[in-house]
């Protein structure tokens, strides 16, 4: 692969990872919009979906946003009949949160609209090809996880 612009392999790489994340976000917003929801309500609802009830801390680290913008986030879901919160605060002082079956009725909606777009990305590919492409961005994510993630430039 010849770089782009003077950029490594590597860069173009990121730049490339940078930009479908941005179009996929954009698409999904779209795919959520009839529904009342953007992706950081819909990644919320999803983890709530998923795990049950579970603090703010550990929604606003599954939906990639601080803390502070889930209160506000999670506000809106509660006025919205989406989400109860717990009077009883846990053991650090948070509250838990769940989904009300109205929350329940919308994720799922939410969660069909959103595999449309996912869809609609790997189209051009066949099932080995995302398979791998699956297994590339693993390995990609998880060598910056590592404590030397930064990358030594070797």
């Amino acid at each position: 692969m010849t770089p782009a612009h003077g950029r490594t392999t590597a860069e173009s790489l990121g730049v490339l990872v940078k930009q479908t994340q941005t179009v996929l976000h954009q698409r999904m917003d779209d795919a959520l919009r009839p529904l009342g929801l953007r992706v950081p309500q819909y990644a919320c609802l999803q983890a709530l979906a998923d795990t049950g009830g579970t603090t703010s801390a550990e929604l606003a680290r599954s939906a990639f946003v601080s803390r502070q913008s889930m209160n506000v986030l999670l506000q809106g879901l509660e006025r919205r009949g989406l989400v109860e919160r717990s009077t009883d605060p846990g053991p650090r002082r948070e509250r838990a949160t769940v989904l009300t079956p109205a929350g329940q009725d919308v994720v799922g909606r939410a969660r069909a609209a959103v595999a449309g777009v996912a869809d609609a990305m790997v189209a051009p590919l066949d099932a080995d090809d995302a398979d791998r492409l699956h297994a590339l961005l693993v390995a990609c994510r998880d060598a910056l996880l590592e404590p030397d993630g930064a990358g030594s430039g070797d």
